[in-house]
């Protein structure tokens, strides 16, 4: 194991363990490097590596903390590590997004406040009947995120988020190309809406799964 691995997975040890909680400071380098047995230079590599994934945040003149560990925090790191995907794994993502997708949404039957469903159709009443293709993609991310917010799991929330940025460029191309695609999508937005008005979970997680599912088949027929 490389010396800056085997430092991370001291802090790690450490942050697991509870010996340093969320919202810590950790102790002067030299004494942490003392008491875990590294060298302050593989110290320093470590801290550096973990704020870059947010698991410690270093305040210059101030000392270096653990962040609060929030899952959405710490998922931003997925985000970005997404935003590298080749065009040839963008099938993968909507698989992935197949399977969240609809147990969010069936989630979310279950916990969605009447103040969330209002917001999520005056969205759809703002975009009318024939909107842009870009208008149409642009709600729909913000729909889904809503709906992501709604079943209340942050996890799940910020893995569905990470995952739509590689598949907003094959909506947008199928938009552009399909017949009635823009039609076909406003109909499942309104029928997964429903769906989380009557709080039918089961309806909401297959409308969930048919909307998803349309777009992996008509990216999986044209490539």
């Amino acid at each position: 194991m490389a010396v800056t691995d085997e430092a991370i997975e001291k802090i790690k040890g450490m942050i697991v363990s509870g010996a340093l909680r969320p919202g810590d400071r950790l102790p002067k380098e030299s004494e942490l490097a003392a008491e875990l047995g590294l060298s302050r230079n593989s110290l320093r590599e470590a801290v550096r590596a973990l704020s870059l994934i947010r698991i410690l945040d270093v305040r210059q003149g101030d000392g270096t903390y653990v962040t609060s560990l929030d899952p959405q925090l710490l998922l931003e790191a997925l985000s970005f590590v997404v935003d590298f995907h080749r065009d040839d794994t963008v099938l993968e993502f909507l698989a992935v997004r197949r399977i969240l997708e609809p147990a969010a949404t069936a989630l979310a039957a279950t916990r969605i406040s009447e103040r969330q469903l209002d917001l999520l159709g005056d969205q759809l009443d703002k975009l009318g009947d024939a909107p842009s293709v870009e208008d149409l993609v642009a709600c729909d991310l913000e729909f889904h995120r809503g709906i992501g917010q709604a079943a209340s799991n942050s996890v799940l929330c910020s893995l569905l988020d990470g995952l739509s940025g590689p598949t907003t460029r094959a909506r947008v191309w199928r938009g552009l190309t399909q017949e009635d695609a823009v039609g076909r999508t406003l109909r499942e937005h309104r029928a997964i809406l429903a769906a989380l008005r009557d709080r039918d979970a089961e309806a909401a997680r297959s409308w969930a799964t048919v909307h998803i599912a349309s777009v992996e088949q008509w990216l999986r027929s044209t490539l």
